[in-house]
């Protein structure tokens, strides 16, 4: 039986990661994730829960990393200047193989920038996200009902693979507030963990939790040994959803609050008779490739649309290997792409199509 309920974005990423069984979570206030942190505070002591507010966003990922090395379901959460100061954190995570969850609700920037929504963030979030060589799963919901279930289904994966999962929302999509179904969701519970640090019980030696290697050769082959589980990752777990690209000739590839957008653009243009279809990225990392390569075979021309100057674009370019030609339709600084906009966009690629027949 349903159970929907009117929340937030913001309100939905803290119910779903509750109901993953997140009992941990560490973080600090700033425009416009602070809902997330201020929903742990009301909710988490009530079931025997963690919240505490950090004196910085480098001590609240620090935090986490604590938590999770004691096999804890943890989380934090940012906004785009916040998330910066993690980085090392995040690394650090990473360089010990703690499974974790990390939430960036985005604002413009660089510097403080403003607090209107953005997706400037997503170099960050999916290639230079700290030092070293590592990645993080990126998941990017869509809608307030996605906020949860990509929170829930985070915690799953972040044990599974080991690895940090991140949900890359933006500011839209955290204040937003629409319809949530939590019925299908019952409570996680966190898989064996028998590296975690939890104490011997005199029953076997201690564990170590630890990112340092002084020899390189051990250091490259851990390296590497990870790597191996990232190419499963690409293999198994990568997500999309496409909208009318059966018959496609052109492909808009928008993820988060510009899908929706894009939805409605594409609407319109087909109303127009102009084939035009979406494709949505779920996984940012890893990207959906394999979709967009098969895509390109029929397709004749692709619309990158997001709200940063064309982080996205290159990514699109690479997965078909520069094939067709990949326009790009952006707006930054805290400003939304409107339907109009996108499907003005879509009109010019309807002539580069003709032309290319």
């Amino acid at each position: 039986m349903a159970n929907k309920v009117l929340m937030k974005g913001n309100e939905a990423i803290a119910e779903g990661a509750i109901l993953a069984g997140c009992r941990h979570y560490f973080g600090y206030p700033i425009t416009p994730q602070t809902e997330i942190a201020a929903y742990m505070a009301k909710k988490l002591p009530k079931i025997q829960g963690t919240f505490l507010q950090a004196e910085s966003e480098v001590a609240a990922i620090n935090m986490v990393i604590g938590a999770a090395a004691a096999g804890k379901r943890a989380m934090t959460s940012s906004s785009s200047p916040g998330f910066s100061l993690k980085s090392e954190g995040l690394s650090y995570l990473a360089g010990c193989d703690l499974p974790a969850v990390v939430v960036n609700v985005q604002r413009g920037g660089p510097g403080l920038g403003g607090i209107q929504p953005s997706q400037a963030d997503y170099y960050h979030a999916t290639k230079s996200t700290g030092h070293g060589d590592f990645h993080m799963l990126v998941l990017a919901p869509n809608s307030v009902q996605e906020m949860l279930d990509c929170a829930f289904d985070a915690f799953d994966l972040a044990d599974k693979y080991r690895l940090t999962v991140a949900i890359l929302s933006d500011g839209t999509l955290g204040q937003m507030m629409e319809p949530v179904d939590t019925a299908t969701k019952e409570s996680g519970h966190a898989i064996e963990k028998p590296w975690a640090l939890t104490g011997t019980q005199g029953k076997r030696l201690p564990n170590l939790v630890n990112s340092l290697y002084l020899m390189p050769e051990e250091l490259e082959a851990t390296v590497i040994e990870r790597y191996k589980r990232y190419a499963l990752l690409s293999e198994k777990e990568v997500r999309c959803e496409e909208y009318f690209t059966k018959d496609a000739d052109i492909v808009v590839v928008a993820y988060g609050i510009t899908s929706r957008v894009a939805q409605n653009a594409i609407d319109i243009a087909r109303k127009e008779g102009i084939k035009a279809g979406l494709l949505r990225p779920i996984t940012l990392w890893p990207f959906p490739v394999k979709q967009l390569m098969d895509l390109a075979q029929k397709a004749s021309v692709f619309i990158a649309a997001e709200l940063s100057m064309g982080q996205m674009a290159g990514d699109v370019e690479l997965a078909i290997r520069c094939q067709k030609p990949v326009l790009r339709c952006n707006r930054t600084g805290g400003m939304i792409i409107t339907p109009e906009e996108l499907l003005q966009k879509i009109r010019e690629a309807t002539t580069l199509h003709e032309q290319t027949e």
